[in-house]
């Protein structure tokens, strides 16, 4: 499985025969609304021309269903299976085409040849986001979404979690560093890579003290 990071929360997971892109954030939408989270990272337009497979959106928050990034990967005849809980399912079928909206909501579950994903509840103030867990080959990954720490998540997750993924800016609803982990070490996690900083902040990843951590670099390729 080769994973790159797309800045914030994005990632797209290629197992060579599937893409999965998640909550791609690739235009500069929330600094247009909002100038003091203006885009710091310029936008690879690269990943605008990839078509995935599946597209999952986790919360219909501008950086993760963004409706700018979403009408040009969702404009193409290919169908997209798209997983989205309730208010983002509502924001991206609007986009219409032959693809497979499908109302993703916690506890759901969607089997893609080898690929299983399972929605878990995230904390957040989108009270329809989720999390995700993505299981290929012998390896479970764990997308937290945009989360604080709660403990009703933890019932919903699987015993072995090989790589988490999670935010760690500690702003709109996220785990600071210091929560993010102690989430990371109570899911018992493996390896932990912090997500959500760099593009409206200059947060330094670094200070995240999981002891197994990767830093990710955006629009590179993570090295688990």
């Amino acid at each position: 499985m080769e994973i790159t990071w797309l800045g914030q929360a994005g990632l797209l997971f290629d197992t060579g025969d599937t893409k999965i892109m998640v909550d791609p954030y690739l235009s500069d939408s929330v600094g247009k609304q909002n100038p003091k989270n203006r885009r710091r990272v310029a936008v690879d337009k690269r990943f605008l021309k990839i078509t995935p497979d599946i597209l999952i959106c986790t919360h219909n928050h501008l950086d993760h269903t963004d409706p700018e990034t979403l009408a040009q990967i969702l404009n193409t005849e290919k169908a997209i299976t798209v997983l989205a809980p309730f208010d983002s399912w509502h924001a991206v079928r609007a986009f219409g085409k032959n693809h497979n909206y499908v109302m993703f909501n916690r506890l759901s579950h969607w089997t893609e040849g080898d690929i299983h994903i399972k929605a878990v509840r995230a904390e957040h103030s989108d009270k329809t986001a989720i999390g995700a867990i993505i299981q290929h080959e012998q390896t479970t990954y764990y997308l937290t979404g945009d989360t604080l720490y709660n403990d009703e998540i933890f019932p919903d997750l699987p015993a072995r979690i090989d790589v988490i993924f999670l935010p760690i800016n500690g702003a709109g609803n996220n785990m600071n560093m210091t929560d993010a982990q102690a989430f990371a070490e109570k899911a018992g996690a493996t390896t932990a890579v912090p997500l959500h900083f760099g593009m409206f902040d200059s947060l330094d990843p670094h200070e995240f003290a999981f002891k197994n951590k990767v830093i990710p670099q955006i629009f590179e390729v993570i090295k688990l």
